[in-house]
């Protein structure tokens, strides 16, 4: 398939991710993607959602977009959807049946596809770091850990190797045959100096293996995340507030219905495309309200504006009613992160008259890591910041299941 690539994107929150939405087809035609406006995009949509209440202040764009159930009820599910349920299912069974918590760790980013018969599609700049590394942390921390990720993006334990920063094979020594048995094979062995850091990696591995708190699944487009987000949900449900959802993916704000895609591949020769796409649906709310009450939901907002990362977290807290936010600048978000969260007030508020922007409902906890501690031993820095907040939010979640009713 041949991508096209968005100029950047963000962490899930608000039930999505917020991306760029400036794209060009690779080849020797180049066409500028065009996303039309709110009311274009509102008159485009196909199906509407349900009735809003008299009085509810809604913005065009949300009162005509998909809502869930629209969504589910007209988007085909992937075909392996069923497999993958099972699967999880006898998986939660068994952590259940051992007392453990359970998280389940979204990473990567999700395809838009612009034809049935896909050759072109839409995707962001996610390799999945945070959900891989946070997701190694939460195995150290005891939690079973369902893992689900964009096909290909970083995984625990081999993300230290990647390809393109810390290349498997450049440290692997070929040892020849000793002169006593010249024609034995040769024998493969580690560079002195990398065995150390393979042997801990390898051992955290074969650990979590051995005691089968680890289960992995793939999607690719955001038809494959947020049918899969819905089951997975759901399955959960069965261990109510000892489960977690940490939302790291990186999901399109923006998708391309089945009745809307060309059936073959778009052509070239015709010059400039233009594409009017759909909002994808907000499944934060029904995720809280209907698919797995109880659970602990964790969502990432990403920004490049530092006056637009508080408000618009506690808007998604007040929006979707899950726990936390986690907030972070785009080119601090390795070493800098704010928890944004609903104060916690067993009696009557402190503040007899609250704040206009109702700023003092909210908690937000920053966190900070020393930026020299991140540029280390390529897959191996000094310090990840993925660790205190796996931390934190083990900390949080622990409190949370305490206060059950």
């Amino acid at each position: 398939m041949r991508g096209v690539r968005h100029a950047g994107t963000g962490s899930a929150t608000n039930g999505t991710a917020a991306s760029d939405n400036h794209c060009v087809f690779p080849g020797n035609v180049a066409h500028p993607l065009s996303i039309p406006g709110q009311t274009a995009l509102a008159r485009g949509s196909q199906i509407e959602g349900p009735p809003l209440p008299e009085g509810a202040a809604k913005s065009s764009i949300d009162s005509m977009s998909f809502s869930a159930e629209a969504y589910f009820a007209s988007q085909p599910p992937p075909p392996t959807l069923q497999h993958d349920v099972e699967q999880v299912r006898e998986f939660v069974a068994r952590q259940a049946k051992e007392g453990r918590n359970v998280v389940l760790v979204t990473s990567g980013g999700t395809t838009v596809p612009l034809e049935l018969n896909v050759v072109r599609f839409l995707d962001n700049f996610s390799a999945g770091t945070r959900g891989a590394t946070s997701a190694e942390y939460f195995l150290k921390a005891g939690y079973a850990v369902i893992f689900m990720h964009r096909q290909f993006s970083l995984q625990p334990f081999s993300r230290h190797y990647s390809h393109s920063t810390n290349p498997f094979l450049d440290f692997l020594e070929i040892d020849p045959p000793s002169p006593s048995s010249p024609d034995a094979d040769p024998r493969i062995s580690v560079t002195p100096n990398k065995r150390h850091d393979l042997l801990n990696v390898l051992t955290e591995y074969k650990r979590v293996h051995a005691l089968g708190t680890l289960h992995t699944l793939t999607f690719v487009t955001v038809d494959d995340y947020l049918w899969l987000l819905r089951a997975l949900s759901q399955e959960l449900a069965v261990v109510g507030r000892r489960a977690m959802f940490y939302l790291a993916a990186a999901v399109s704000d923006f998708f391309l219905p089945r009745q809307k895609m060309s059936e073959h591949k778009i052509q070239s020769g015709k010059g400039n495309l233009s594409i009017e796409m759909d909002q994808v649906p907000k499944i934060l709310k029904p995720l809280v309200d209907n698919w797995t009450k109880g659970g602990y939901v964790i969502s990432f907002k990403l920004e490049t504006d530092d006056n637009l990362l508080l408000p618009k977290a506690r808007q998604a807290l007040e929006r979707y009613g899950h726990q936390v936010v986690i907030g972070n600048d785009l080119h601090r978000r390795k070493f800098e992160v704010v928890f944004v969260s609903k104060k916690y007030l067993p009696g009557p508020p402190p503040n007899p008259e609250p704040a206009a922007d109702g700023s003092d409902e909210f908690s937000e906890y920053w966190l900070r890591i020393n930026v020299a501690h991140t540029n280390q031993t390529p897959g191996f820095p000094l310090k990840e910041i993925e660790e205190d907040i796996v931390a934190e939010l083990v900390k949080r979640h622990a409190e949370w299941i305490a206060r059950t009713p």
